[in-house]
Order: C-alpha cells, then sequence, then structure tokens
C-alpha cells in the first residue's frame, strides 16, 4: 500500500482521506486553517444539510452542471451510504421538508466532530495550519506536494479537494485551480452561484426583510424560460434572495445574454388567474365605497401592499365601485407576474458554492484520476459540478471524494 497526500480539509477531502485509509494507505491530510470542515461549519445556516434523501435519479435532476459525469460517483457511495456513515460514527440525522437531511442536534460541529471520528479510527494523520503551495509530477506521474517555504513532500498518490472561490473567509481561495492547471488542466471560467440577485428595480430595497413562503418563481433570458421552481424567497436592501433564488442564481450563469434576465414572482400560484379574478371581484363587490389600499390589503403582506398599489397605477385613495376592468385586469397581471430584473448576482463572499472549475472531460469519471496526471485524483467543488440548494452540493463532495479516495492504488 501507499503514501497518500489529500490535499483540503473540507467535506471532500475529509471523506477522500477516509477511504483511501480504509483501502490500506498510509494517508496524511493538510488542511492550512485551524481546523477541519471550516466551510462545512457554516453551511445550512450553522445546521449543515447534510444530503438529501431523495431518491438516486432525483440526485442528478438536481445536478446544473455535468450531470453525467457523476453517475458513478453516485452509483459508488450514495446519499443513503453517507447517511448511514455518520449515523454509525454518532452523528443521528433528521428528514426536514424537500428531503433535506440535517444532524438531529441542529449542530453542523456534530457533522464535523462525526467525520473526526471517522479519520481517527483509520489513523489518518491530520496536519492543520499547513499550507501547500503546489504539487509536482515527474514524467506524467504525480511526486507530491510542495509546502509552503518549499519543502518537498513525497507521495504516490495526491487528492486535490481543495474547494472553490466561494466564502474566501472560509479558506476558499481556488489554490486548486492553479495547481491544477500548473500540472496541464483546464479550468473553465469560474463565477459565484448559489448566490442573492441584485435587481434593478428600486422598490426592492422598501421590501428588505420581507420574506414571502408559497411563491412561483420564473426566471428567463430574453423570451426562453431558462428556471422555474416554488417556494420561499427573501427581499433584501440589494435585491432577492433565500431558497428558491439561490436555485435559480446557478441557471443564470448559463444565460449567455445576462442583460436580458428577467424574474417574474407569482404571488398566488395556489390560484389560476381566472380564480384570483374571481377572489378580487368578491372583495371589490363587498366593499364599494372603501379605498382602493385599504381592500388589497388582505391579498398582501402589510409591507408589501403599498408596493402593489404603486405598481399597479391605481390611486391608493381612489373608491372600489370607481376602478375599471382596465384598471382590476392589471393588478391580477402583476399578482401573477411580478416582473423583476437582474442585475447581476452577489460576489464570492456571498455566494455559497462556485460554479466552474477543472474540467470533467480530463478527469475520469469512473475513478476521479486526472488524464494528465497519473495519481493526481481531484473531489468535490474544484471540479466544474454545481447543484441547487438541497443537500445536493455535499452530495456531489461525498460521492466524488469517496470514489476518489476508494480508487487509488
Amino acid at each position: 500500500m501507499g503514501n497518500v497526500i489529500v490535499v483540503g480539509g473540507g467535506a471532500a477531502g475529509m471523506i477522500a482521506a477516509y477511504a483511501a485509509a480504509g483501502h490500506g494507505h498510509s494517508v496524511v491530510l493538510f488542511e492550512k486553517n485551524e481546523k477541519l470542515g471550516k466551510k462545512l461549519f457554516i453551511t445550512g445556516k450553522w445546521r449543515c444539510n447534510v444530503t438529501n434523501a431523495c431518491e438516486k435519479d432525483k440526485l442528478f435532476e438536481n445536478i446544473v452542471s455535468n450531470p453525467k459525469f457523476l453517475y458513478s460517483a453516485f452509483g459508488y457511495f450514495d446519499n443513503r451510504q453517507m447517511m448511514d456513515l455518520l449515523e454509525e460514527a454518532g452523528c443521528p440525522l433528521k428528514v426536514e421538508r424537500g428531503e433535506r437531511v440535517f444532524p438531529v442536534s441542529d449542530h453542523s460541529s456534530d457533522v464535523i466532530a462525526a467525520l473526526e471520528r471517522l479519520l481517527r479510527r483509520r489513523k489518518v494523520d491530520i496536519r492543520l495550519r499547513t499550507t501547500v503551495d503546489g504539487l509536482y509530477a515527474e514524467n506524467g506521474e504525480i511526486g507530491g506536494v510542495l509546502l509552503s517555504g518549499g519543502k518537498r513532500q513525497a507521495a504516490d498518490a495526491v487528492g486535490l479537494a481543495t474547494g472553490g472561490l466561494s466564502y474566501p473567509s472560509t479558506g476558499s481561495t481556488g489554490d486548486g485551480y492553479r495547481m491544477a492547471q500548473e500540472l496541464g488542466h483546464t479550468v473553465k471560467e469560474c463565477a459565484p452561484a448559489l448566490a442573492p440577485m441584485e435587481i434593478t428595480e428600486s422598490w426592492c430595497a422598501s421590501l428588505q426583510g420581507l420574506s414571502l413562503k408559497n411563491v412561483a418563481l420564473t426566471m428567463s433570458c430574453g423570451k426562453k424560460k431558462i428556471w422555474d421552481g416554488f417556494g420561499e424567497m427573501l427581499f433584501t436592501h440589494f435585491g432577492i434572495s433565500g431558497p428558491l433564488v439561490l436555485s435559480a442564481s446557478s441557471f443564470y450563469g448559463k444565460c449567455k445574454d445576462k442583460d436580458n434576465v428577467v424574474v417574474t414572482l407569482d404571488l398566488k400560484p395556489a390560484l389560476s388567474a381566472e380564480q384570483l379574478d374571481r377572489r378580487i371581484l368578491r372583495d371589490f363587490e363587498g366593499n364599494p365605497n372603501k379605498q382602493f389600499k385599504n381592500v388589497i390589503s388582505g391579498l398582501y403582506p402589510s409591507k408589501l401592499t403599498p408596493v402593489m398599489v404603486s405598481l399597479s397605477g391605481i390611486d391608493g385613495e381612489k373608491k372600489i365601485h370607481e376602478i375599471t376592468k382596465q384598471e382590476r385586469t392589471r393588478l391580477l397581471e402583476i399578482t401573477k407576474g411580478l416582473q423583476m430584473h437582474v442585475s447581476g448576482l452577489r460576489d464570492y463572499a456571498e455566494a455559497i458554492i462556485t460554479q466552474g472549475g477543472i474540467r470533467v472531460k480530463e478527469v475520469n469519471p469512473s475513478t476521479m484520476e486526472s488524464k494528465c496526471v497519473k495519481g493526481l485524483y481531484f473531489a468535490g467543488e474544484v471540479l466544474d459540478l454545481d447543484a441547487v440548494t438541497g443537500g445536493f452540493n455535499l452530495q456531489i463532495a461525498w460521492s466524488t471524494g469517496y470514489l476518489a479516495g476508494s480508487s487509488i492504488v
């Protein structure tokens, strides 16, 4: 059995080191931070959405970039196996809405502690506060890593699991991309993903802090619909955020004409346009002498009502019996189709993941081994793989990491 080095002590790196050690290798795990799992600690609002409990075919449906590349990885180590592994390691789990999986304790630290127990059980040599500056290879085969200060540490195989560029405060600074490029790999252009959206309409800022549940959101690029979903969103001082928006943002990066991206919000998706019109008519007919702004207050959250009055073009002081059918139709249209123009996404400091990375065509999907350098393996966010919210991105890390570690010979 050989000497293996894993670079990066995040989700993918820890599981890769665990898997490699389980195959009899002597494994050293290098992490530049003072502790393992620093980004894992803050995921899911510090609760850690470790995976999604959906059926395997639905895992692929929620992958945004290169789902076919993951067939072998998900087939080798899937969400159920990851759940079993954590529970066996002393971290009981629970399944919540949308089949999202969290630790019963709601503490991400318990997930990290379970992984550390697994690593200790297999005698992985964990070296914290140790920066890897680069990799070196000889005659097309990996030689080892270059530590800060120029020291070389030889290895028979290296697993690169350095993450992406999102949340740079956790140490995700894109080092792995550079290291891979230096050994001949191509890196697809990176961009923030699962990130809040900036909106051009000024009225958005007046709704800061308003959370909407059970709404439908559609994102279009020109006339082409590129994403739709149902769930929860949040207005912010710069635009919109929340689970719906974050998932939509992953498809924003796929749009070639970013100057024409529009999100449309259906505030009453449970009602058809005809049903909503009848509801509005009932409200109007029952209050003919009341002011418009007071009658529609039952349709929307209080903070949203003045915005809807303004966007409808109807004077809020106007009596209901004076409102025309054309004005009522306009109110119906903006309730079922409230449009906002996207000017961009927030940067990496607020993005959950990175879109782009090492091109998967240069990696063997059956082993995660580099096609350019023998003995070099990749796992996690450093690869050009990403998914929507709900635990799917962590499952990419678990599956690719476990397969990479298990494939080292």
